[in-house]
């Protein structure tokens, strides 16, 4: 099942269909010209004599569904009249409403938040096409809405480029969920100053699952920017921007409830001037990855226990704009060396159509295909989520 081989469809393929039916409406959907939301409605479904607009609501949902609790899923709902009493209700509406979210202004989900918004249900419409029905959570089901099964959200696989060749364990989940690994490596922009904890991106996310809370949920310390804020007093740099691939680490706040002992923040997103836009060079991304070699070098005999794994997320491949390959291909020496010297490497993407181009990249292959059992590949995984 899936999209055939001889016909790769990019996901931006299927964001302009997605973005039809934004403006369109469900209950126009019979009227739209979407050839590539039936194609996956067909291949994705099980044998079913439903007419096709059903079948593609029904995807939609199911690609909603697997973006998780939270206010990506939430903003996807309203943007597409996903959610109860919103399907007949004109798209300024859903656009005001799927605004409120975030607390922004109409004009500016539309210029940023809303293409990451459907963006990501157009990666995940193409990875149910891939993989059909299975792995594909229901809300009424066993597992957790939101999440594919824990075969596909982790990944034992070998990766080879330039020679080299590293065993890491591929995450396809937010990067939030990530546990038992000593480092997360997270992008941010050269100026050190974090998004608001009510965005989408992976900076977001990480400063808003660190944050402490008091009972009540209020935010008590904002661990992550603190930190950043302290590394600028410490080294008297009170203004401006860092050089692009400095790497500043900090403490990981409530993410230690989830393993996680340190964060190492890489400076690779350079803020356009006068624009919510930034520039990311993929020299920058190999300069990060060696910065984070020298830290963790110098900070893991210093820790105790010492630094034993790291998690790189994808620099760059976000708002920077970078893309997927050629962000993986300025980490991959990186990754190779901390591989290496012994220590366990992740690396974690929540978009399937990312990790299928890391694999693609990097010639990477599961470790089960190369004659190893599965046991032992669920073995490994397990001992990295420690």
């Amino acid at each position: 099942m899936g999209w055939p081989t001889e016909e790769p469809v990019d996901p931006a393929s299927v964001l302009d269909e997605i973005k039809a039916v934004r403006r369109e409406g469900l209950t126009r959907l019979r009227e739209l010209d979407v050839p590539l939301l039936r194609r996956a409605a067909s291949t994705a479904s099980e044998p079913t004599t439903l007419a096709w607009p059903i079948a593609v609501e029904r995807t939609l949902r199911a690609a909603v569904d697997l973006l998780g609790e939270g206010d990506l899923r939430e903003a996807a709902e309203r943007s597409l009249g996903l959610s109860p009493a919103l399907r007949g209700r004109p798209a300024a509406d859903r656009r005001r409403l799927a605004a409120g979210v975030y607390g922004v202004s109409v004009e500016r989900f539309r210029k940023s938040q809303e293409a990451e918004v459907l963006g990501q249900v157009a990666e995940q419409v193409c990875w149910i096409a891939a993989v059909g029905t299975a792995g594909v959570p229901r809300r009424t089901g066993e597992r957790a809405a939101g999440l594919p099964s824990p075969e596909l959200q982790h990944r034992l696989v070998e990766l080879r480029g330039g020679g080299a060749a590293a065993r890491i364990v591929l995450h396809v989940h937010p990067v939030e969920l990530v546990r038992g690994v000593d480092v997360v490596v997270a992008p941010t922009n050269t100026h050190l100053v974090l998004p608001g904890t009510y965005k989408a991106s992976s900076s977001a996310a990480l400063r808003r699952a660190a944050a402490v809370r008091g009972p009540s949920g209020i935010v008590l310390r904002d661990p992550l920017q603190e930190g950043l804020t302290a590394w600028r007093e410490r080294y008297g740099i009170p203004h401006g921007p860092v050089e692009p691939g400095t790497v500043v680490p900090t403490e990981a706040g409530a993410l230690a409830g989830m393993g996680v002992r340190r964060v190492y923040h890489a400076a690779v997103a350079i803020p356009r001037a006068g624009s919510n836009d930034y520039d990311v060079l993929p020299h920058d991304v190999a300069a990060a990855a060696s910065g984070v070699l020298a830290l963790l070098a110098q900070e893991a005999p210093a820790s105790d226990p010492p630094l034993r794994s790291v998690c790189f997320t994808l620099l760059g491949a976000g708002r920077g704009g970078l893309p997927v390959e050629e962000s993986v291909s300025a980490l991959w020496p990186a990754m190779a060396a901390v591989a290496a010297g012994g220590r366990e490497v992740h690396l974690v993407t929540r978009r399937p159509a990312a990790a299928g181009a890391v694999l693609r990249v990097l010639g990477g292959r599961r470790v089960e295909e190369a004659g190893e059992p599965s046991a032992y590949r669920c073995s490994r995984v397990a001992e990295g989520a420690r």
